[in-house]
């Protein structure tokens, strides 16, 4: 009885390993596992076999000296090259610009990090849980507790496209946690900080950003929002399964090309975007200093790689949120920064 047992229980181990064949994500393992081509423009002549429509890669090396690979559409539906002077929406890395111009302010004393978002913006004290134990540095940091709007059920089918809708979406909703107990990454936390910023410069959070960080480093390429360029200018975005071109839908994202992205990373990386020690000193306090970001149709890498004094910037533009799109951008990613490595 006992051999019958186990003859039994090996068949069902095999079964069921030859059953996890079937799910494992072969496309990924593959991608992962090939080996590395001798340039980089091969690597990225692979986009279309990892899934995605298009893509622009800058290498930014040593003297600020950019390198720009192609492949696949700017545009699917005209069979438009991928440019690699195009604008993209560059989602969630636009944190990295709204942290340095609040390192900027609270250089200037124009900005407290220790007072609480109800010093701010009293309206919203009985809205927000904790408001007058949420401090400015928490909000940057992603550690106020505050709920992530685009978490919101359904978020993505029909996003907002006015701050207020989306504000709305999480007041007078319970807390994560209580202030500063955990971390978790939360846009309505950069959305509150660019209302705060709008309210103590008396004008929009982009002219400071664009007066104080952009004109600086002579970046004439980046953009607040979709309405402040030339929509023919953009790369198309797309999500997998549905084929309406997404680069018109206003998503409050700000745009750039690769090489004034990859012009930043640096200037962020060396210092240079810094008036002095001490404004570096309080930005390095509260944030980071590489991002990347995901919206429907647009993926993007943002990374300063220090042993090869190396900026690497990666747009794709055909996303889904199940993972696999963005496990493929990765390993596109990495793989380029190993040529790169295995060359210099």
């Amino acid at each position: 009885m006992a051999k019958k047992t186990k003859k039994v229980i090996r068949i069902l181990l095999f079964l069921g390993t030859i059953m996890s064949f079937y799910f494992v994500p072969w496309p990924i393992v593959t991608a992962w596992i090939e080996p590395l081509p001798n340039n980089i423009q091969k690597q990225v002549d692979k986009a279309t076999d990892y899934g995605f429509d298009g893509i622009v890669v800058c290498v930014n090396k040593t003297g600020n000296q950019s390198q720009f690979y192609t492949s696949g559409y700017k545009n699917r539906e005209n069979k438009i090259p991928a440019d690699p002077n195009a604008l993209f929406k560059i989602a969630s890395v636009s944190k990295l610009y709204v942290a340095v111009a609040i390192a900027k302010l609270v250089r200037d004393g124009k900005l407290s990090l220790e007072k609480t978002l109800s010093d701010y913006l009293p309206e919203l004290n009985d809205r927000i849980e904790y408001s007058n134990k949420i401090t400015l540095q928490m909000l940057v940091k992603h550690r106020s507790g505050i709920p992530n709007f685009t978490d919101t059920y359904m978020y993505w089918a029909a996003p907002k496209e006015s701050e207020d809708e989306q504000l709305a979406l999480v007041l007078d909703q319970p807390a994560n946690f209580k202030p500063d107990e955990d971390y978790e990454y939360s846009n309505t936390n950069y959305l509150l900080l660019g209302r705060i910023m709008n309210q103590v410069l008396g004008h929009d959070k982009f002219d400071y950003i664009q007066r104080e960080i952009l004109n600086p480093l002579n970046l004439k390429h980046t953009f607040a929002s979709i309405q402040a360029v030339n929509i023919d200018n953009v790369m198309s975005g797309y999500y997998v399964g549905y084929n309406t071109d997404l680069k018109t839908n206003n998503m409050g994202s700000m745009l750039s090309t690769a090489g004034d992205l990859s012009t930043f990373i640096r200037a962020l990386n060396d210092g240079s975007v810094f008036r002095d020690k001490k404004e570096q000193e309080i930005y390095s306090s509260i944030y980071k200093y590489e991002h990347t970001g995901l919206i429907p149709g647009y993926q993007t890498i943002a990374k300063y790689h220090k042993d090869i004094d190396t900026v690497v910037i990666q747009f794709t533009n055909t996303v889904n949120f199940d993972g696999y799109n963005w496990n493929m951008s990765e390993i596109m990613y990495n793989a380029i920064v190993k040529i790169l490595k295995k060359k210099n």
